[in-house]
């Protein structure tokens, strides 16, 4: 499990940074980086919640200067690596109890929790992408996953 979920955090490091530059280099209303600024809280929420720690943020969505962002990509990729890197295989179906903004309790696997965080990045890249095609962008950059395995077979 730890070798699939690095490459998926790998991939999730490629398709934020594909979509940070996209941002980047087109001028666009706000909507776009406050969609990619939550995406970055959300990841560094469930890495607080995975290591048990207090949540530091009064919300899932603040707004981040895009300097923040280019920032933020590279330093929630190295510490979610890092983590699972440490784990061991037993660790994937550990339990983490954490509370959500409403005060609501849960409790998931971690495993699943990691699968969310995914599918949550990809989730707002489509929406990130959305607001960009709105705002006039002609074209995207590719961050499907089965584009990423190409290029990483491909060894580009």
């Amino acid at each position: 499990m730890k070798t699939h979920f690095i490459k998926l955090f790998n991939y999730n490091r490629f398709a934020n940074d594909l979509l940070l530059n996209a941002i980047t280099d087109a001028h666009v209303p706000p909507k776009p980086l406050q969609l990619f600024a939550h995406l970055l809280t959300a990841e560094q929420i469930w890495y607080s919640r995975c290591h048990s720690l207090p949540n530091k943020f009064s919300s899932p969505w603040l707004d981040y200067a895009i300097e923040e962002c280019t920032q933020l990509v590279p330093e929630c990729h190295d510490q979610w690596i890092s983590y699972l890197n440490d784990l061991t295989e037993a660790d994937f179906d550990k339990i983490i109890k954490y509370q959500n903004f409403r005060g609501d309790y849960f409790q998931d696997s971690l495993a699943d929790i990691l699968t969310h965080v995914i599918n949550h990045g990809t989730h707002t890249r489509a929406q990130v992408g959305q607001q960009l095609r709105l705002a006039g962008a002609e074209s995207l950059p590719i961050t499907d996953y089965s584009y990423y395995l190409r290029l990483l077979r491909s060894g580009i």
